[in-house]
């Protein structure tokens, strides 16, 4: 008898070789499996005596302590193949020796299930931060991972899910739990959607699932609300009289991205040699860490003055010797109170307020604002324009201006100009 379980041309078992017993007389014992006439080897890692190896049984002999437990450790082992040859014969309609060997020694091993192709994605994710990816980012997909868990242990009951059971179904529930449970307003929960959807694509490129769940499924429509300060809050902003050096700083800092648009990730790593000039002209070429995208910003009379103001103080090829964002949102919230804004001031306001009043509200292109900005898709920059009437307003001017004299209505003295509760009572009288 040379096999102890066969399901058609599927075999496994157990055996050591004496052969190659090692220094301390120990032999590993070794598994085979078998499919279709294929047939392949692995370690189990578990050493024996080999005078304690029963070849006909395929298991240690006796009933001690030892025994007991190789023999169990053997028969999960036996079991996990079967498992694995039933999940690729109803997963793929084929199975291999080599394929059942991968998975039994987790070789180049897919994860099929949800939560541990969400660690793989973030862990790779990780590895990438500083050089194409943001922290911040690698946080918020870590988040998104931590509200799936959760949302598996409330709704379903377990602590992960195979990937091919996912469906429409268990997505437009996902959405309710982020909604109801967590209580995320609808860009939040979208973004949660998203980071899903990404963990999902990936096992669609994989192969690990065939059929898309986030097929037919659509998301709550995002609302894109961005926030720039108006005229009068920046006015206070920048003619307040502050007497704390600190608190100059974060103001200077926060003035500067005003009118250049730079993140406060990209002002820490806005460097001297990312500043070109050609005559009297200047300006800040450089890739932004988010996106990776190519900005050009032209130096403005006011950041100019910011920067030769802080050279004097400069410790290393940084423009700035920028504080930590924890420091600048404290200071923020005291300047706020100097300058008498009620309004909620955050660093990433800046950035809004160039794309808003700096640069849209006077007239320049979206084209143009899009390449200062460094946004990879035009339609980010559309976001902007849509959020204030006084841009709505301007553009108007603009038209009405340049239709002035463009058109001209025809007047007839012999049509009479008749008001809306007149009007049957003349057709009436024309009838006449």
């Amino acid at each position: 008898m040379k096999e102890t379980r066969k399901y058609s041309t599927f075999a496994v078992m157990f055996y050591i070789n004496k052969g190659k017993a090692k220094k301390s007389g120990l032999c590993t014992i070794m598994g085979r499996i078998s499919v279709s006439g294929e047939v392949t080897q692995f370690s189990t890692k578990i050493n024996i005596d080999p005078m304690q190896w029963d070849a006909k049984a395929y298991r240690l002999k006796g009933k001690d302590k030892e025994a007991r437990e190789v023999n169990i450790k053997l028969e999960e082992i036996t079991n996990n193949i079967i498992s694995h040859y039933r999940e690729l014969i109803e997963g793929q309609s084929y199975v291999t020796a080599e394929l059942l060997k991968n998975r039994v020694c987790n070789i180049g091993q897919k994860k099929n299930n949800l939560l541990a192709l969400y660690q793989e994605h973030n862990d790779d994710y990780k590895k990438m931060v500083g050089v194409n990816r943001s922290n911040i980012s690698y946080i918020r997909h870590r988040n998104s991972r931590r509200h799936t868990e959760q949302f598996l242990q409330i709704v379903h009951r377990v602590d992960d899910i195979a990937l091919n059971q996912l469906n429409y179904s268990f997505i437009e529930q996902y959405n309710f739990f982020l909604r109801g449970e967590k209580g995320f307003n609808a860009n939040t929960a979208k973004y949660y959607i998203t980071s899903l959807r990404r963990i999902v694509t990936k096992a669609i490129n994989q192969g690990i699932i065939r059929k898309d769940p986030f097929a037919n499924f659509t998301s709550e429509p995002a609302i894109s609300k961005v926030k720039h300060m108006d005229a009068e809050d920046m006015q206070k902003m920048m003619t307040t009289s502050i007497k704390s050096k600190a608190l100059c700083f974060t103001r200077d800092m926060f003035i500067f991205s005003t009118f250049t648009g730079l993140s406060f990730v990209d002002m820490v790593n806005f460097k001297i040699s990312d500043i070109h000039s050609e005559g009297r002209r200047r300006w800040i070429a450089l890739k932004r860490q988010k996106t990776s995208s190519e900005c050009y910003i032209p130096l403005l009379e006011i950041p100019r003055k910011i920067i030769k103001k802080y050279k004097p103080e400069r410790k290393s090829d940084k423009v700035f010797n920028m504080v930590t964002s924890a420091t600048m949102r404290e200071n923020l919230e005291k300047i706020s109170k100097l300058c008498g804004i009620t309004n909620h001031v955050s660093y990433h306001q800046s950035r809004h307020n160039f794309g808003t009043l700096i640069t849209l509200l006077n007239g320049v292109s979206l084209e143009t604002v899009s390449k200062m900005m460094g946004h990879s898709k035009i339609s980010t920059t559309e976001i902007y324009a849509r959020i204030t009437s006084q841009k709505v307003g301007n553009d108007m001017k603009q038209l009405s201006k340049g239709l002035k004299d463009k058109y001209t209505l025809f007047e007839d003295n012999n049509i009479p100009i008749i008001t809306k509760n007149e009007y049957y009572k003349h057709m009436q009288n024309e009838k006449r």
